[in-house]
């Protein structure tokens, strides 16, 4: 990071007059104003500023007054450049090395230390990793401030800080409780983890106090053996051994299912919840107990990966190819790689879990930073469905018309059959009615003449299509390709499929889950449930079959992880179906395929395998990485060419794809611009020297303002 640069109060001289240049000017002022603090009397302070040239500290003298209150980590009111911004102390300095006068500080907003020293070390990294702003990260890192709160909490800590108050250090408050108030009684069992490969090595060195790392591939989805209460056991493991855990998961289904096992190991005391779905006021006291040290286990979505946990000893990630684990906001951090720098960073154990193996964990296996916990092929047998593929040529012969209908003779055997044992799911692609509609000669999709958005029918009694972007009508299209005009759907949404599954099964309860009603669970009852990919709820005693429907639209999307995004919503469905032995049933709807094999032998860590080595030939992500440059096309050829020239010295040469139109999909299509884009590739020995140029690129062209400015954004999985 750049030296640090006070900000300057009266005359100012130009940078590039020497000290030898000055004699005879008359010297700088004496201090004035308010008496300083006797020690330490600079402090380093990171304002809240998302302008790349204001990413570095500034130096800010400590007024005497403010000396106990102004420690490293607390939140500061500072003036600068007219303005009063907030901010965060880093370090407290004897003395700055910028040679004028110091601006003090304004305001100390709360002497709650609320930046540690470990997450600013995490929060540093992560801006470093995707070429952001330190000020964007903390912004995630840390949650909103709840004045009433921190006035509670500093009074429960003087309250039992007692009349010997604990010397007060970074990160803490003075008198706040140090010790673990929950030690977990006895040595947690092995559990679900015995009958896997690795497994019960694992979660005995998690409860010795070591730090292993692993890649884990569970097999169910529901009951006491589930993915849940196998991470609770290895949290329980952790928590034995005296040390803390984070744990990251999607969405509130899976947070929900998560607390509930980590409950039935752990007092209830000792674990947080980090979720902005729970309000401000929530979020934050989970917060203030984890910096105080009274909760020492912390779960939630992604910004629960910057949790202040004391003596942290182990981070899960719980499915990392979720696309919600993906920070919306610059610099758009994964929190899988915000978990792995923070493993890295502080020496602690590693778990990264899901029922699929994300490309990105298949090389950290043959990298041999993480080991590998996969079930036993006798465990595999005993526990996952039985998995039928309507489109092999045994189900062809029996029924001819299988891979035109939506709901072949197998599927809807497999519904019939698995009502009489219990709920059967049925996994749809789309939400709403009928969303796509496609050319009934070619099969090419509809587009709309106006925006070229896809054509879809309003609702179940509309016989005129219009786009679903724009809302154009188009009562005579006709197709591009073919000069067709006649339509038909392409990818049938969950309410109609519920409606056709209702009249050919009558009697039977119909429940739905998708959109903004979407389900977490459903008991035992004999019903169809209707869902949306990653709405799927989960049954309480397992699902006695599921359909896997629109598998083709899924593996046809233009995208470069279509394929691995499909086989691990394919596994994750799959997963809370029943045994085979207990009659469960998996049927697919899907041609022939490597994706379709993974799931019918069940080896997600082949197909992972097999995706890694053809990235690694196509010199794709994640066997290198990627960053891209969006803009308007003079900034973007500008800006490539800054970076190109920077890295040439040191023998960086980067491969380069673009200026590019960039496509927009969804409704924003409809406002299409004039953007560009530029993608960088580059291997990640030389990850640190790109972004490093990156970074202050941005930083340079921001303070000079000749050019538009660019979106730079690293390691998108939506660019490719």
């Amino acid at each position: 990071m750049a030296a640090p640069e006070s900000v300057r109060t009266g005359p100012e001289f130009p940078d590039a007059l020497q000290p030898s240049l000055l004699q005879g000017f008359p010297a700088p002022p004496p201090q004035s104003g308010p008496p300083l603090a006797p020690r330490l009397p600079v402090a380093r302070v990171v304002v809240e500023s998302s302008l790349p040239h204001l990413d570095r500290p500034f130096d800010y003298s400590v007024p005497a007054e403010l000396d106990q209150a102004a420690q490293a980590g607390v939140r500061v009111k500072v003036r600068f450049n007219g303005q009063e911004l907030g901010g965060f102390i880093i370090e407290r300095i004897a003395e700055s090395d910028a040679g004028h006068t110091l601006v003090p500080l304004h305001k100390v907003i709360s002497p709650v230390a609320v930046l540690t020293p470990a997450v600013r070390d995490l929060v540093n990294a992560v801006a470093a990793r995707y070429a952001g702003t330190v000020s964007d990260v903390l912004r995630v890192a840390v949650p909103p401030r709840m004045a009433r709160l921190e006035k509670d909490f500093l009074a429960e800590a003087a309250a039992e800080a007692g009349p010997r108050p604990e010397p007060e250090t970074a990160g803490t408050v003075a008198g706040a409780p140090t010790g673990d108030p929950a030690v977990v009684p006895g040595a947690p069992g092995e559990g679900g983890w015995a009958g896997y490969r690795n497994g019960p090595a694992f979660v005995r060195h998690l409860q010795e106090g070591g730090s292993p790392r692993a890649v884990f591939s569970p097999l169910q989805g529901y009951g006491p053996a589930a993915w849940p209460q196998l991470i609770a056991a290895a949290v329980a493991a952790v928590r034995a051994s005296g040390r803390g855990a984070v744990v990251v998961v999607p969405d509130y289904r899976d947070l929900n299912q998560l607390e509930a096992a980590l409950l039935e190991v752990l007092p209830a005391d000792d674990v947080a919840r980090l979720t902005a779905d729970d309000g401000p006021t929530p979020r934050y006291r989970n917060f203030l107990r984890l910096l105080a040290g009274s909760a020492r286990v912390a779960i939630g979505t992604r910004s629960a990966a910057f949790a202040p946990v004391r003596d942290l000893g182990l981070v899960v990630c719980w499915d990392d190819g979720n696309d919600l684990h993906i920070e919306q906001r610059a610099p758009y951090a994964h929190a899988r790689e915000l978990l792995l720098l923070r493993a890295d960073q502080e020496g602690t154990a590693c778990l990264m879990a899901g029922h699929a193996r994300s490309t990105e964990l298949q090389r950290l296996v043959e990298a041999g930073w993480a080991m590998p916990v996969e079930a036993e092929r006798a465990l595999v047998r005993r526990t996952v469905p039985r998995v039928l593929n309507t489109a092999d040529s045994f189900e062809q012969e029996r029924d001819p018309l299988a891979l035109v209908a939506r709901l072949p003779g197998a599927a809807w055997r497999a519904a019939k059959e698995g009502l009489e044992r219990g709920p059967v799911l049925v996994q749809v692609a789309r939400a709403g009615y009928a969303p796509s509609l496609v050319c009934e000669t070619c099969r090419e999709p509809s587009r709309c003449q106006s925006c070229q958005g896809p054509l879809a029918l309003a609702g179940a009694s509309s016989a005129i299509p219009q786009c679903r972007w724009c809302s154009t009508p188009a009562p005579e299209w006709q197709c591009v390709h073919c000069s067709g005009r006649r339509l038909r759907k392409g990818a049938t949404g969950v309410l109609r499929t519920a409606e056709e599954l209702g009249r050919a099964f009558p009697g039977k309860a119909v429940v739905t889950s998708s959109g903004d009603h979407v389900k977490a669970g459903v008991g035992t009852e004999k019903a169809l449930v209707v869902a949306t990919i990653g709405a799927e709820p989960v049954a309480e005693s397992g699902y006695a079959a599921a359909l896997l429907l629109d598998g083709d639209s899924l593996l046809r999307r233009e995208n470069l992880r279509a394929g691995e995004d499909t086989v691990r919503r394919w596994f994750n469905a799959a997963a809370l179906v029943r045994p085979a032995a207990d009659g469960g049933l998996v049927v697919i709807t899907a041609t022939e395929s490597v994706a379709v094999g993974a799931l019918l032998r069940w080896d997600p860590a082949g197909y992972a395998r097999r995706e890694l080595e053809l990235r690694m030939e196509l010199r794709l992500p994640p066997a290198v990485r990627i960053a891209s440059v969006t803009g308007p096309r003079s900034a973007v050829v500008h800006f490539t060419a800054a970076v190109e020239h920077q890295l040439a010295p040191a023998g960086v040469k980067l491969r380069t794809a673009g200026p590019a139109p960039v496509v927009l999909t969804g409704p924003a299509a409809a406002k299409q611009g004039d953007d560009v884009r530029t993608l960088l590739f580059f291997p990640y020995g030389q990850a640190g020297a790109v972004t490093r140029v990156l970074r202050s690129t941005k930083a340079a062209v921001a303070a000079k303002r000749t050019e538009e400015p660019v979106q730079v954004r690293l390691d998108g999985v939506d660019v490719l």
